[in-house]
């Protein structure tokens, strides 16, 4: 007897189909799995095996062979078990083997026939949809994720047994709460009103964040940094519905989705600890999984003390700050994770933490000490870090004082004013916002004056900066002049833009 059945697996960020064919015959009792199965759905089978024995179905004693097509794809995970046992079940009559073609089957089994939840079901579904598929059947956890893909019919079933009469029409699936997709999250408690002084800081926090640029602080130890970064995302302006489902894939594959059934609306921020590897960082691993660059995508990605976290990790950071998406190449496939984030960092000016700041207390590093901590952050990542800004001491008085400053949602709307000019201006392009401009919009989108010519192009001698430098200060200049509403870019503006990239010269030469 034959049967087939539907499932699906992830790779990359993107689901793929499944044909899970399943073959009975006589011979000796074997079951046999192939189509380039990887450790976890080669146990399928013992999984499987016990599921229906104790489903109270009979498990067939006879040579059993089941494909899982395409057989050039490796096949990785424990989504399949579920699509195994029908197969298993129909291809030995105990339940009907037609009227499945435009099914999807999803779940992990336990040993006792109940379904575990998976990662990654919204990109399955995602793919099932695009592929002409009508209905899944998964576990009920799933099925509010599940239910976010539009024109899907969801089937969340608890256990193999329901799934059985549900095949053989002895069980309608009770009706599920429906996904409602879009829902506002908790406001963030951080706010800007919190942080005492630091004018200057707050304004280049407020330019980072209207063109979504790269940010650097560095200061002394309790200069408030740390405390800066984490307000970053409430001045941030609500993600577009694609954005919203972008991230929610990302988090689905990785099984970091808090809200079941909801679209995740607030944008991430991620603060790794130093200890990360190049691997957690960026993506990979013999299954290649997305890193924390991915997991930040259209959000923020917080890295504290960056000289602390090792050379290779900093540096792997240079290809997704560049191109916005990280490619993974392995033997078998080459998978391209998005990447497309705001990276925020903080650093001491030395290991003690007060070198440029005797007034504080006096440094006790040697000048080759410095010199070591600062080289952990090469030129060519300094030159992709759009805005460097110096945060010194609060002094007392400004700490203690009871006036406070603009609070995040006035900051926000100024911010969100800003997206909107730029999502305008990149209308019907893969462009969202400024810092992404690749070279051709730069020039069709940042003229400048005869005035702001001369004066970056001084700046530009004088400085030594990279043309990687120059193209990033007329991106900034553009953004400032959006926080303006101007659709010129003024000498002030470039003036702004360059102050922003010359902090470097101060601590690195």
């Amino acid at each position: 007897m034959y049967a087939k059945l539907y499932s699906s697996s992830v790779l990359g960020i993107d689901g793929y189909i499944v044909e899970v064919e399943v073959d009975i015959s006589n011979g000796l009792p074997t079951f046999d799995l192939v189509g380039l199965p990887d450790s976890a759905v080669r146990e399928s089978r013992d999984r499987v095996r016990a599921a229906v024995k104790n489903s109270g179905c009979q498990f067939p004693l006879q040579r059993i062979t089941t494909n899982l097509a395409p057989a050039d794809l490796k096949k990785e995970g424990s989504s399949f078990d579920l699509a195994i046992a029908a197969g298993v079940l129909a291809a030995s009559g105990q339940v009907p083997e037609k009227g499945w073609e435009k099914t999807l089957f999803l779940g992990e089994l336990a040993l006792d026939g109940m379904l575990r939840p998976l990662s990654g079901v919204l990109p399955m579904v995602m793919a099932a949809i695009r592929a002409g598929f009508t209905r899944v059947l998964l576990p009920v956890t799933n099925a509010p994720e599940a239910r976010l893909v539009k024109g899907m019919e969801v089937i969340p079933v608890s256990s193999l047994q329901e799934t059985m009469a549900y095949l053989r029409g002895e069980w309608e699936p009770r009706d599920g709460e429906e996904a409602t997709g879009w829902e506002e999250e908790e406001p963030s408690p951080d706010d800007f009103a919190d942080v005492r002084g630091q004018s200057h800081v707050k304004r280049a926090m407020e330019v980072a964040a209207a063109g979504m640029h790269n940010l650097l602080f560095i200061g002394p130890p309790g200069s408030g940094k740390t405390m800066l970064a984490r307000r970053i995302p409430s001045v941030l302006p609500e993600m577009t519905m694609q954005e919203s489902l972008e991230v929610t894939k990302v988090l689905s594959i990785a099984g970091q989705l808090s809200r079941k059934g909801k679209l995740v609306t607030r944008r991430p921020f991620r603060s790794p600890h130093h200890t990360i590897s190049q691997a957690g960082l960026v993506g990979g691993g013999s299954t290649p999984k997305p890193g924390e660059v991915s997991l930040a995508h259209r959000g923020v990605l917080f890295l504290d003390e960056m000289p602390e976290f090792s050379k290779g990790a900093l540096e792997v950071l240079r290809q997704p700050l560049e191109d916005r998406e990280v490619t993974v190449a392995r033997a078998r496939a080459v998978l391209t994770f998005p990447a497309e984030f705001m990276l925020v960092g903080s650093m001491n000016p030395c290991p003690c933490g007060y070198f440029g700041y005797e007034e504080d207390r006096a440094c006790t590093c040697t000048h080759p000490q410095v010199r070591r901590y600062r080289s952990k952050l090469s030129g060519p990542l300094l030159d992709r870090i759009d805005i460097h800004v110096e945060v010194p001491r609060v002094d007392y008085s400004t700490l203690t004082s009871t006036e406070k400053g603009e609070p995040s949602p006035v900051i926000r709307e100024r911010v969100a004013r800003a997206h909107a000019i730029q999502s305008e201006r990149y209308r019907g392009t893969s462009i969202l916002h400024n810092a992404a401009m690749p070279p051709a919009s730069i020039r069709d989108n940042c003229q400048l004056n005869r005035d702001s010519r001369d004066l970056l192009r001084q700046s530009f001698d004088t400085l030594g900066l990279s043309a990687r430098a120059h193209d990033r200060i007329l991106k900034l200049a553009r953004t400032i002049a959006d926080l303006e509403g101007k659709d010129t870019i003024d000498t002030a503006h470039v003036a702004e833009a360059i102050q922003y990239r010359t902090l470097d010269r101060k601590w690195w030469e």
